[in-house]
C-alpha cells in the first residue's frame, strides 16, 4: 500500500523514498510529479532539504538534492513538490553580494527585497528577436581588444589548462572591462564553479580590494560543495544577468569559471542515474546542456541591454580536441587559446595568438566603434606574426646568421609584438587607442612595404617610420 500523505491543497508528501544514491533521491508511487519541479525532502532529523526532479517515469520520480545527502537515509525520509520549477529572487541591488549557486547569501547578509521571480531554467530567446552583434566591450586586455575584440551579446571561450593563469585573467577582465557611452550601465556576474577555498580567497580579496565588487554579483560555488549546486550555479547567474539585462537595461559580462568543473558535475551526476556514457565517460547530451546555458546570451530588439558570456575551461592535458572545449568550440563564435609556452617565457596573458579567434570582431571595429585602422593593424599583425613563427624555425636550422635582413627584422617583430604588445601588467588598463598605438609600434619595425594588409592611406597616417630607422641603424 502506498504511504502517499495528503498534506496541503495541491501538495502531496511522499514517503516512498527507496533509495538514496549519491546526491539523489529514488522516489516510487509518485503521480504527477515533472522534470525539473522542485520540492524538498525532510529526513529524520527533522531537517528540510531542497530537492529538484532530474528523471521521471511512469510510477517513480528520481531527484538530486541540492544540498548533499549527507547523513539522509531512505527510510524515515518524506518528500513533497511544490508544482513549479526553481525560481529565485532577482533585484538591482543583489549588484555588490556574493550568492550560492542557489542564489543564497553566502556573505551573511539577508537577500534584499525582491522585484520579480525568475524561473532559473530561463526563457528562450525567439531567434526572430536576436540582433546581430556589433558593438565592442574593452577589457584593457590587448590581445582581446586589439586581436580578438569582445562583442555585445558574444559567446567568446577562454581555453586554458591546468597551471596557466586563467584566475588572474578572469578577474583582471572582471575588474576592467566597460562599455564604452556616458549613459550605459554595465554589471559582471562571475560565476564560480568548484574552487578551490584558496581561489575563491583570491577572487573576493581581489573584487573587494579593488572595488570591483561595487558592480559585481559573484556566484559562489565551492569544491566542497554539493555537486548538484554546481550545476544551477551558471542558471543562477544567467538569471540575474537576465534580469538585468532585460529589466534593467544594463550591458552584462557573465564571467564562467571552471567549466570544466561544471561538465564534471554533469558526468557525477549522470552516472549517479546509471545513464550510458558517451565520450570520455561524459554525457551524451553534453551538448544539449551546455548549449542551454551559452544560447542565454545575446542582443534582443527593442531592448537596450545585452547579454555577453566570457566562460572559461580548462583544457584536460592541454587538448583542445577533449569533448569540453570541442563542444563549447561549436556553441561559441570564437576561442582565446592559452599558450603553456608563452607562459614559460614570462609573459602575461599567454594567449596563442595563431589559435585564438573572434568570429564576431570583423563587424565590432572601426570607425565610429574603436578606430578607423584596428581591423586592417590586426590583420597584419597576425600574418606577421604567423611568418615570424616560421623564421623563428627557418633560424633553428639554419642560423640566424645566415638569415635575410627582411628575416631578422621579423624576428625582431616577434620579440618586440611578444614583449610589448601580447605581454601586460595585470594592474594594467590599456584603452583601445593605447593598444592600438602599441601594435603600431610593434608593426612599424617592419619595412614598410611588408604591410600588406594595410592601406596605403591608413599605412601613411599611422606608420612610425623614426622606428623602423632606429631599428635599421642598428642592423637587424
Amino acid at each position: 500500500m502506498s504511504k502517499i500523505i495528503e498534506s496541503m491543497p495541491g501538495i502531496v508528501s511522499y514517503s516512498t523514498v527507496k533509495e538514496v544514491k549519491g546526491p539523489l533521491i529514488v522516489i516510487e508511487k509518485t503521480r504527477g510529479v515533472a522534470y525539473n519541479e522542485i520540492g524538498e525532502v525532510m529526513g529524520p532529523d527533522g531537517e528540510p532539504r531542497m530537492v529538484q526532479v532530474v528523471e521521471v517515469g511512469d510510477n517513480y520520480a528520481v531527484a538530486q538534492v541540492l544540498t548533499g545527502t549527507l547523513g539522509l537515509p531512505a527510510k524515515g525520509s518524506t518528500v513533497r513538490f511544490y508544482g513549479r520549477t526553481l525560481n529565485i529572487p532577482v533585484t538591482e541591488d543583489l549588484l555588490g553580494r556574493v550568492l550560492d549557486g542557489k542564489g543564497q547569501p553566502r556573505d551573511g547578509l539577508p537577500l534584499p527585497p525582491a522585484e520579480e521571480y525568475l524561473d532559473i531554467n530561463g526563457e528562450p530567446l525567439n531567434p526572430y528577436a536576436r540582433e546581430y552583434p556589433e558593438e565592442p566591450i574593452e577589457t584593457g586586455v590587448s590581445v582581446i581588444d586589439g586581436l580578438n575584440t569582445m562583442v555585445r551579446g558574444q559567446k567568446l571561450p577562454i581555453f586554458s589548462g591546468t597551471g596557466l593563469p586563467h584566475n588572474m585573467l578572469a578577474a583582471q577582465v572582471a575588474r576592467q572591462a566597460t562599455v564604452r557611452g556616458h549613459e550605459e550601465e554595465f554589471a559582471i556576474i562571475f560565476a564560480a564553479m568548484g574552487l578551490k577555498s584558496e581561489e575563491a580567497l583570491f577572487f573576493l580579496n581581489e573584487f573587494r580590494r579593488t572595488g570591483a565588487l561595487r558592480r559585481l554579483v559573484m556566484v559562489l560555488n565551492l569544491a566542497s560543495d554539493p555537486i548538484a549546486e554546481r550545476i544551477l550555479t551558471p542558471r543562477t547567474a544567467l538569471t540575474i544577468a537576465e534580469y538585468l539585462a532585460w529589466y534593467r537595461d544594463y550591458h552584462v559580462l557573465v564571467i564562467l569559471t571552471d567549466m570544466t568543473n561544471y561538465a564534471e558535475a554533469l558526468r557525477e551526476l549522470s552516472s549517479s542515474k546509471g545513464e550510458l556514457p558517451g565520450r570520455r565517460g561524459y554525457p551524451g547530451y553534453m551538448y544539449t546542456d551546455f548549449a542551454t546555458i551559452y544560447e542565454r546570451t545575446g542582443r534582443a530588439k527593442g531592448k537596450k541591454g545585452s547579454i555577453t558570456q566570457f566562460p572559461i575551461l580548462t583544457m584536460p592535458h592541454d587538448d583542445i580536441t577533449h569533448p569540453i572545449p570541442d563542444l563549447t568550440g561549436y556553441i561559441t563564435e570564437g576561442q582565446l587559446v592559452l599558450s603553456r609556452a608563452l607562459w614559460g617565457k614570462g609573459i602575461y596573458p599567454p594567449f596563442d595568438v595563431i589559435m585564438s579567434l573572434s568570429r564576431l570582431m570583423k563587424d565590432a571595429v572601426g570607425e565610429g566603434k574603436t578606430r578607423d585602422d584596428h581591423k586592417y593593424v590586426a590583420n597584419q599583425l597576425i600574418a606577421a606574426y604567423s611568418r615570424s613563427l616560421d623564421v623563428r624555425n627557418l633560424a633553428l636550422l639554419v642560423g640566424e646568421a645566415n638569415l635575410s635582413w627582411r628575416e631578422r627584422r621579423y624576428l625582431r617583430f616577434a620579440e618586440q609584438f611578444e614583449r610589448k604588445f601580447v605581454n601586460q601588467g595585470y594592474y594594467e588598463r590599456r584603452t583601445f587607442e593605447q593598444t592600438l598605438d602599441i601594435a603600431w609600434d610593434v608593426i612599424s619595425v617592419l619595412p614598410e612595404d611588408e604591410l600588406t594588409n594595410v592601406p596605403p592611406d591608413i599605412s601613411k597616417r599611422y606608420y612610425k617610420r623614426s622606428i623602423f630607422e632606429a631599428v635599421k641603424d642598428t642592423g637587424a
